[in-house]
């Protein structure tokens, strides 16, 4: 069963303060179209260098919300200020 528009919304908030963590921005595709929207529609983009580090295998946006917060979660921990 899929998930609730709210529980969604939900999802993307707390994998988006989850990418923050790590100097990174979660972009979701505003137009769906094609091969992204059947198979996920997320990209993960580096802050400071603004290069796409997830979710443009193939093709752009094609990572599910899902699989970003588990490449962030495999992340090494601590990126600490100085």
């Amino acid at each position: 069963m899929g998930k609730g528009k709210h529980e969604v919304a939900s999802h993307e908030r707390r994998v988006k303060r989850l990418a923050a963590r790590y100097g990174c921005s979660v972009m979701k595709m505003q137009k769906p179209i094609g091969k992204p929207l059947v198979h996920g529609g997320y990209m993960l983009r580096e802050d400071e260098t603004r290069k796409i580090v997830f979710g443009d295998k193939g093709y752009e946006f094609s990572a599910t919300l899902d699989e970003v917060e588990e490449f962030l979660e495999a992340q090494p921990t601590g990126r600490e200020k100085d």
